[in-house]
């Protein structure tokens, strides 16, 4: 049983991760550092995300009911950000703005915005660490099992980042904007099923 839900749990949150969307986003906020800078931003967005992502699932359910939020109104509110960040991705204005960062930005200027959040902990990753460590539903110790392995998903997702070097110099900047554009396009579909199934939860729809 535990390795099945384990199987779920990060099958689930690596995909809504999506680590090869944060991949061009990365790039463009570390174009011209060195080697050991570009690691240092991706370590620093890593953990930046994962301090968020904590957040919620410590306080998220909490959060929500103490301001009488359901989840379908926070998931339609979610959909709405996700799809905002798909368009700017898809029309490329993400990368815009990582390349606009001037060459003597600080790290955590570099790592959080737009890397850390919300391309890494988006609408999307907030509302699935949510519902996987529903305070009514999951107990401490499968809230903490999740909490393992949204740490392991996003160890992965350094060490993503970390080789994405090889894929920069294969793709080239041209390659980079077609990739960044198409992960856009698939966030902006995601988003649109995620607003459609709220809206359907919130009148009660079939």
């Amino acid at each position: 049983m535990f390795s099945n839900n384990f199987f779920y749990e990060f099958v689930t949150l690596y995909v809504v991760l999506d680590p090869f969307a944060a991949i061009p986003i990365f790039l463009a906020a570390t174009a011209g550092l060195p080697r050991r800078r570009q690691l240092a931003v991706a370590a620093t967005a890593v953990a930046v995300a994962f301090a968020i992502l904590l957040f919620f699932i410590v306080l998220g359910d909490r959060l929500l009911s103490a301001l009488h939020v359901p989840i379908a109104s926070f998931q339609l509110a979610g959909g709405l950000i996700l799809l905002l960040f798909g368009l700017q991705m898809t029309l490329g204005k993400v990368t815009e703005a990582a390349l606009a960062l001037p060459a003597e930005a600080a790290l955590m200027q570099r790592a959080i915005f737009p890397l850390a959040m919300p391309c890494i902990a988006g609408a999307g990753s907030i509302m699935t660490v949510i519902l996987l460590t529903n305070n009514a539903e999951r107990s401490v110790v499968e809230q903490a099992q999740t909490t393992g392995v949204l740490a392991a998903c996003l160890v992965l997702l350094f060490t993503v980042l970390a080789l994405s070097g090889g894929l920069s110099r294969l793709l080239g900047r041209g390659g980079l904007e077609i990739v960044t554009r198409v992960f856009g396009l698939i966030l902006t579909s995601i988003a649109v099923n995620n607003l459609i199934v709220a809206i359907k939860l919130s009148f009660n729809l079939a």
